[in-house]
């Protein structure tokens, strides 16, 4: 992976960690049975994964 690629999915992973924390705060699971929205670890680490996977489909393969 190049190194565009590279930051790109790095801006994606921080983004999607941001979102994941954000919606954990604001929506949340009050009685706490959410596995994911239930702790804000939990949600912020989903949110980290889904941002990379998500800015990873934009970065380019180079042909060799």
């Amino acid at each position: 992976m190049t190194t565009k690629g590279l930051l790109l999915t790095s801006i994606g992973i921080a983004i999607g960690a941001l979102a994941g924390y954000t919606y954990y705060y604001y929506v949340g699971c009050a009685s706490g049975t959410c596995a994911i929205t239930s702790k804000p670890l939990n949600s912020t680490l989903y949110g980290a994964l889904m941002g990379g996977l998500v800015f990873n489909m934009f970065v380019k393969e180079t042909k060799k």
